[in-house]
Order: structure tokens, then C-alpha cells, then sequence
């Protein structure tokens, strides 16, 4: 028989507790009536290489200070050095955490901790779990997910970087994209196309690849917004062994679902962008709170946010019973990216040509961060469109999209030059 869960209310006074014997409040949102402090909203940082490795440092530090206190890895079972405990314990803690100053969690580490050493744990060899899993949930290893390419679009089970088997090893071919914190990682959670003679979901397998390999090949993509978060990967010649494989051979796609899951999932659970206070204080300082148009812009603004949150809890409540969140993690992935995209709206129908040309005045240009980072989201995680096609399809019983290469060997589909 299980052990009985603690009483949710104690366990999150005690969480509380923890938290703050080792950080100070968190300021609130709105800044003072003087504009001091930074009015930076960005949805993608904006940083050097150098100001985003301390960043990481420190989110990295915050989260081993977590793991070991039994904070950081709060649903993962004690094997892993986590709690075992259900998602409103998981949810509990984020909301007594969001009230204190800690250190900005970054892409890298919330797709280490919350999408690949899970997907580790489910489909790892036991010398892999050993290896990786708590490793990763403390971020002693920081991993990214190598599964975007350039010709694939939106068809993830389109890719084409190929793994071909040589003896005991593997030879990869390639390139991705899009890969978030891959100039950091020291791994990669890789897709790649083993077989080209069976369906494109059947031909695919995933691995576990150390991202020092020679033959592997980072370069930072410039975004519109300025920073370079993202990155594209080439594989020439890269070779590494078979026990860097994830799962059965063939499996890739399955491995690939269970770590998109995740990310749906935990869509929405960090904050990225502007807050919807900072939003409001926005209006405010532009004089526009009374203006019957801007109140509705707001309005619109503040019940997405509300409804996000109220999946989110929907969510927990799932993992809490022990089950899948299924299309309800596109539901909030979706909502998230439209979220982001209404408070660009928002910000830019109160700021206009501020928005183009920096005058100097605080609150005001720096927001275009966040209006040209709002539309990575939609794409980010799986694009707006599929998290349509999952939530027609799983939720509403609308027909499939036709497929005319569903069941057609990989080798023979027809692909654009």
C-alpha cells in the first residue's frame, strides 16, 4: 500500500517556509511612479553569450539547491532523487516560488528538467537512468531536444537527418534547427530517420547524444527580436555508439510524442514576456485606462490569462488522478502562444510608433521585445496549427487531414526540391 499523501495545505506552509529562508520576496510587477529599474519584457532573451551563461549559472545553482532540499523534482518518483508526489503538489509549490525572487528558470533548464530526463526515465536502459536522469533533474547535465529541421516544417516524422548503423556504432547525417539552448548543452535528445523503406513514423529513432561529438557543428540563429537563443545544428560524419540510443530502434517517433507531451503540458508554467500588472501599468502610464476601447483590450487580455491558468489547474488535476493531460496540453499550449500574442496586441494599440524608434523613454521601446518575440510561440512546442489538428481530431471527432503518405515507405514519398 502507498504511503499516505501529506496534507496538501501543511506541505505547501512548509514548502513556503523553505523558500524563504533562502530567497527574498519577489518586487511586485508594477514599477514605481519614476520608471526606476529595468522595463525589459522579453520574451526571448536578448543577451551576450557570456550574459546568458551567468544566467544559466544561476538558474542552474537555484535548481541543485532545490533538488537537494527535494524541491526540484517534485512528481518524478524518489528513485530519481524526486517526491513522488501528484501534480497539485507540483503546482502548489510554483505558486509559493512565483512569489520570490528566483533566479530566471530558462528554456535549457525547464526542457532538461521537465521534458528529456523524463522521457529518460521512461524509455532508458537502466544504465541511462542511472546516467542521466538524476544528473538532469539537478542540471549537473542540461540537455536539448534535437527534433526541428529546416525542410520538415511542422511534420516532425518528415525529417530526413539520417542515423545509419555501422557495426556498434551509428553514423549521423544532418541538420536541425530552431534548437533552444543547444550552444549550452551538453546533450541532445536526437531524432533521427534509421529507415527509409517503412512509413516516415515507423523509420525513426531516437538517441542520446553527447553535443561535444566530433562532427557536431552549433551556430546561433540571430532572432528579429535580437537575441540568439535559438541555434542550428549539422551533424557531418558523427558517430557515436549504440548504447547512446533512446528506446527500441524504430521507436523514435513514440520517444518523440512522450517528450512533446511533456511540453504541452508544462506550457504556460514559466514565465516568459510581460506580465499582465505590467500591462495594465502600461495603460496607466499612458493615460489610457478610461478609454472604453483599451478596457476591453484588457479585458480580453486578463480573461485568456484567467482561462490558462484554469487549464493549467485542469491539468494538475489530471496528473493528480495519474492521467495523461492527452489534448488538453495543446489546448494549453495554444492558449499560451495566443496569450502571449493579445498582450502584444494590447501594447502595441497603446504605444504605436514607439514601439519602432527608441526614444530614451522608459516603457516604451522595450516592449517591441516582446511584440517581435510573441510569434516564436506559435510555432514553439509544436505550431499553432497542429495543436488545432490534435484538439479537432482528439476532442472534437473531426475528421483526419487526408494523408496521402501515411501508409507510402518513406524512400517514395514525394518531397518538395
Amino acid at each position: 500500500m502507498p504511503a499516505p499523501l501529506p496534507e496538501l495545505t501543511a506541505w505547501r506552509a512548509e514548502a513556503r517556509s523553505w523558500i524563504a529562508s533562502h530567497l527574498p520576496p519577489r518586487a511586485g510587477d508594477e514599477p514605481s511612479p519614476e520608471g526606476r529599474g529595468s522595463d525589459a519584457v522579453p520574451i526571448f532573451h536578448n543577451l551576450s553569450k557570456e550574459d546568458e551563461s551567468r544566467l544559466l549559472d544561476a538558474a542552474r545553482a537555484w535548481q541543485r539547491i532545490k533538488f537537494d532540499a527535494g524541491y526540484g523534482a517534485i512528481g518524478m518518483p524518489p528513485e530519481f532523487g524526486g517526491l513522488g508526489l501528484p501534480g497539485p503538489y507540483v503546482h502548489a509549490y510554483s505558486e509559493e516560488e512565483s512569489a520570490f525572487a528566483a533566479p530566471p528558470t530558462g528554456e535549457l533548464i525547464g526542457v532538461t528538467v521537465g521534458l528529456i530526463a523524463p522521457t529518460i526515465a521512461a524509455y532508458g536502459t537502466p544504465e541511462q537512468r542511472d546516467t542521466f536522469v538524476r544528473a538532469m533533474l539537478r542540471t549537473d547535465l542540461v540537455a536539448c531536444q534535437l527534433f526541428s529541421e529546416p525542410a520538415a516544417g511542422s511534420d516532425l516524422a518528415g525529417l530526413t537527418t539520417r542515423a545509419v548503423r555501422d557495426g556498434d556504432d551509428w553514423v549521423i547525417n544532418g541538420q536541425k534547427v530552431w534548437t533552444s539552448g543547444a550552444g549550452f548543452a551538453d546533450y541532445g535528445e536526437l531524432i533521427a530517420r534509421t529507415d527509409s523503406d517503412v512509413p516516415k513514423h515507423k523509420g525513426l529513432t531516437a538517441f542520446l547524444l553527447p553535443m561535444d561529438t566530433p562532427g557536431v557543428e552549433v551556430r546561433p540563429i540571430r532572432q528579429m527580436s535580437g537575441g540568439s537563443s535559438f541555434y542550428e545544428v549539422f551533424f557531418t560524419d558523427v558517430r557515436i555508439p549504440d548504447s547512446a540510443r533512446l528506446g527500441a530502434v524504430g521507436d523514435g517517433w513514440k520517444v518523440a510524442l512522450t517528450t512533446l507531451g511533456f511540453e504541452r503540458g508544462n506550457a504556460g508554467h514559466r514565465q516568459v514576456g510581460a506580465t499582465f500588472a505590467q500591462l495594465m501599468d502600461l495603460a496607466r502610464r499612458q493615460g489610457r485606462l478610461e478609454d472604453p476601447a483599451v478596457r476591453g483590450l484588457l479585458t480580453d487580455a486578463w480573461m485568456e490569462s484567467l482561462v490558462l491558468d484554469l487549464v493549467g489547474q485542469r491539468i494538475s488535476a489530471a496528473n493528480a488522478r495519474g492521467e495523461s493531460p492527452g489534448a488538453a496540453g495543446s489546448v494549453r499550449k495554444l492558449l499560451w502562444s495566443r496569450n502571449l500574442t493579445r498582450y502584444a496586441e494590447v501594447a502595441t494599440a497603446l504605444l504605436g510608433s514607439r514601439l519602432v524608434a527608441d526614444t530614451g523613454e522608459w516603457g516604451t521601446y522595450a516592449w517591441g521585445e516582446h511584440v517581435l518575440g510573441a510569434p516564436g510561440y506559435r510555432i514553439a512546442g509544436g505550431s499553432d496549427e497542429i495543436q488545432r489538428n490534435i484538439i479537432g481530431e482528439r476532442v472534437l471527432g473531426l475528421p483526419t487531414e487526408p494523408r496521402v503518405d501515411k501508409d507510402v515507405p518513406f524512400s517514395q514519398v514525394r518531397r518538395g526540391s
